[in-house]
């Protein structure tokens, strides 16, 4: 099976579960094979835990759900080490993290120091403890969802946690059709039948294959043109850094190869600039005279796309 009959049959695999919500799931398939973390911010209920399942599920991969609460504890989710009377010594025992698909359910629940427990993880693929470093299993992946700020009893990810994340995105509502179809239990028995498409040796070959995709010289000026533009826009405190114009060019490669294609064209850039960048940016806290906040930073990221000359 070549590459582009891989990722259609994990693509179609995925939306039996995740019904009328195709454009989720390639940014999904792209967040993973551009080894990357995913943010899903949206309601509760409309499907954030069943897409990471059944990504877990397609790939024949471990899985782990966290429940992100105020009183949990960064030990929680990496583990911690146990006095063993009979060996007078140490033993860790590792914490949910060490699998590699992780649903980190309402990351905006619990409290900054056990936020930040996974930054580490998402960023070096390991964690260290008691002097002690230990490797996560690979491939590894964070999908995260968070609730909106708006939201009772939440806290706001730091610029340092948001900048993790290859990309963010929302699940959205699903139309009248596909909801019917819920309703009607099509998803539940989709996701009880799902079974593994790939496996983690095939999704570390299609990694590697991402990453051998050609990016021309004049769209990585394209790219540049984007992000620094951010960083001299009026309306934003905070422009995209280093790392995040590193994971635009890593999503578009992603892109590329899942749309069949051993180089990138503008479009890749276009399509993924506002769920890469846009998380990325901070814009100033004001309002107009009517009191409504403005500087809205997926806005600013497409009035960005508007007046940067596309290369041909």
């Amino acid at each position: 099976m070549d590459v582009s009959d891989s990722l259609r049959g994990l693509q179609a695999n995925i939306e039996r579960a995740l019904v009328g919500k195709p454009d989720v799931v390639r940014l999904v398939i792209v967040a993973l094979l551009a080894r990357g973390h995913l943010l899903i911010e949206d309601v509760p209920g409309v499907g954030k835990t069943t897409l990471a399942q059944a990504l877990a599920r397609s790939l024949g991969l471990s899985f782990q759900r966290i429940q992100f609460t105020s009183d949990l504890l960064p030990s929680d989710i990496l583990g911690v080490s146990v006095f063993d009377p009979r060996k007078a010594e140490f033993e860790f025992k590792p914490g949910p993290i060490f699998a590699n698909i992780i649903l980190a359910d309402e990351i905006n629940r619990t409290t900054p120091k056990t936020q930040s427990s996974l930054l580490e993880a998402m960023n070096e693929d390991q964690v260290s403890l008691d002097h002690h470093t230990y490797r996560l299993p690979q491939p590894f992946m964070v999908l995260a969802t968070q609730n909106p700020l708006e939201y009772q009893g939440t806290h706001p990810l730091p610029e340092s946690q948001m900048d993790r994340f290859l990309l963010r995105i929302r699940v959205g509502y699903p139309d009248e059709e596909h909801e019917r179809q819920i309703l009607r239990g099509a998803a539940i028995a989709a996701m009880d039948g799902l079974s593994p498409v790939l496996n983690g040796d095939a999704v570390l070959s299609l990694q590697k294959r991402a990453e051998e995709v050609r990016v021309d010289e004049s769209l990585l000026g394209y790219a540049l043109a984007i992000v620094q533009a951010t960083r001299a826009h009026q309306e934003l405190s905070l422009g995209v850094s280093p790392r995040g114009a590193l994971a635009l060019v890593r999503a578009a490669r992603a892109l590329a190869l899942l749309e069949g294609r051993r180089f990138c064209v503008p479009d890749d850039i276009k399509h993924l600039a506002v769920a890469a960048l846009a998380h990325r940016v901070m814009p100033h806290s004001h309002w107009d005279p009517s009191g409504e906040r403005v500087g809205d930073p997926e806005e600013i990221i497409r009035a960005i796309l508007r007046e940067t000359p596309v290369p041909r």
